[in-house]
């Protein structure tokens, strides 16, 4: 009987433990599709409060009304503006990252490497490197 709960403990600590390893960082293409994401959910709330605005009715509508609809359009504005901000800088940030992942395996090859071998070896180099340029030069697709 004493031994589940010693049993049930290591279990959790050998889950916390590896937990505690793992990496939460993203990488430069991960943060490129959130920003994208974030950017789209911030168009679509800017649309939405502006036909807020819009369908107010002039004649029955307060001007705390307006304003309440107009502050709504300004913060919505400004978080188009941030996101849009770091979409750029994430696309910007895989191209890069891409790019120098490719360069350093490329300068890793041996030197008696054959051409197959090197395309081979740097076929997911290559491969990121084209998703992070298109992703950079296509549009937002909300």
């Amino acid at each position: 009987m004493k031994r589940f709960p010693v049993v049930g403990v290591l279990c959790l600590s050998a889950v916390f433990g590896l937990s505690a390893c793992s990496d939460d960082s993203s990488s430069p293409a991960e943060e490129a599709s959130e920003a994208s994401a974030d950017l789209c959910t911030d168009l679509n709330a800017l649309k939405a409060d502006n036909a807020k605005l819009k369908a107010l009715n002039p004649a029955v509508a307060t001007k705390d009304q307006i304003k309440e609809a107009y502050d709504a359009v300004q913060e919505d504005w400004a978080n188009v503006k941030e996101n849009a901000s770091k979409l750029k800088d994430a696309e910007r940030e895989a191209v890069q990252s891409a790019a120098e992942n490719l360069k350093k395996g490329y300068e890793d090859l041996p030197g008696d490497t054959t051409g197959k071998d090197a395309l081979t070896q740097l076929q997911p180099q290559i491969q990121s490197l084209d998703q992070a340029t298109t992703a950079a030069s296509s549009g937002l697709k909300c």
